[in-house]
């Protein structure tokens, strides 16, 4: 076979490689969001109930946060659990002292959160690698003692009580998300899709490009004229206005908000969530989220060890799956190759 007709084989080839690819990408989101979508239908029969769900897909969000900053541009945050507490507070406030408004309480927590992560963002962007984990890491602590000495706000190690989620009035209909848990885990999974629709077309834009370069190589990307630190900044807080909207539903879904949810071990959780599923795929963290939760609220039922059995598994995932969990089945379809 001559030269040209090899050439003129390969593009097609290619082409069909990359249409497949595409296709495939196209099945497996349709899968998740069916998935998503029908959960509430199907868990009972596997020995699951609704708030569980509900519980997956807001931590799945406080993951997905984390390694929007982490997977996507290679920036560790260990203190990510101060805006995922913000947002938790934030809520409650609203709806304790300013309005009975749902709507108005996760956007009193998103701005929070988000407000405050971009002034603080400011302070620890040149920072990187370690120093950058440990300064995040004093910060979410300082706003942890903040809120649990400020008793008289917060409610100090008690919690912040005396709010619920209220009612959703659309139009003459009015939902009640309170008392029927299928109607709060298709509200919590509306604004699941509205954040991670904004993750992903922020990821496909040029912006996104230049995220993925200063992962890949910081230095070269400088070098072309990129303005990493003013990028990371803003990287670092849209992934706080994200983790904002998930501490916000949190305090919804447990009519409560307290300090532990701003503690650095609860960001330790987000970033093993974030691992364990893959941190460098978009849905990663969603599978992770999934497993931890699920596994969590299993062992937490049979043993008090539950914790060291997490932490068991952890280790395996990192030693055996260093990809993740859906880094291994994407890596395990893609050696199968087509036809396969």
């Amino acid at each position: 076979m001559s030269a040209p007709d090899h050439a003129a084989e390969t593009v097609p080839s290619a082409l069909t490689k990359s249409l497949g690819a595409r296709a495939l990408g196209l099945l497996v989101l349709a899968g998740i969001w069916a998935v998503l979508v029908t959960a509430p239908s199907w868990m009972g029969a596997v020995g699951g109930y609704t708030a569980l769900g509900t519980r997956v897909l807001v931590l799945a969000l406080a993951a997905m946060s984390v390694n929007f900053l982490l997977g996507f541009t290679g920036v560790l945050s260990f203190g990510h659990a101060a805006w995922f507490g913000l947002g938790a507070y934030g809520a409650g406030l609203a709806l304790k002292f300013l309005a009975p408004s749902t709507p108005l309480a996760i956007l009193a927590g998103m701005l929070l959160a988000g407000v405050a992560g971009g002034l603080l963002g400011t302070l620890i962007v040149r920072r990187r690698g370690v120093y950058f984990a440990m300064v995040t890491i004093a910060f979410g602590q300082v706003f942890y003692y903040i809120a649990f000495r400020w008793s008289s706000l917060t409610g100090g190690d008690d919690g912040l009580r005396g709010f619920s989620r209220q009612p959703i009035d659309i139009g003459p209909f009015t939902v009640d998300i309170l008392g029927n848990a299928d109607a709060f885990y298709y509200y919590v999974l509306f604004f699941f899709a509205l954040v991670t629709a904004a993750m992903a077309l922020i990821l496909r834009s040029p912006f996104g490009r230049t995220m993925l370069a200063i992962r890949e190589n910081e230095r070269r990307a400088r070098f072309l004229g990129i303005a990493v630190e003013r990028h990371i900044w803003v990287v670092f807080t849209l992934s706080c206005f994200f983790m904002g909207v998930a501490g916000a539903l949190y305090a919804l879904t447990n009519n409560f908000a307290d300090p532990r949810g701003l503690h650095y071990t609860q960001s330790g959780d987000f970033v093993m969530m974030a691992v364990m599923g893959g941190m460098r795929t978009f849905w990663g963290p969603l599978l992770g989220a999934a497993v931890f939760v699920v596994l969590q609220d299993y062992l937490s039922s049979v043993t008090i060890n539950w914790m060291s059995a997490l932490g068991l598994m952890f280790v395996l995932v990192v030693l055996f799956f260093p990809r993740g969990l859906l880094g291994f089945i994407q890596n395990q379809n893609h050696n199968r190759g087509p036809g396969a």
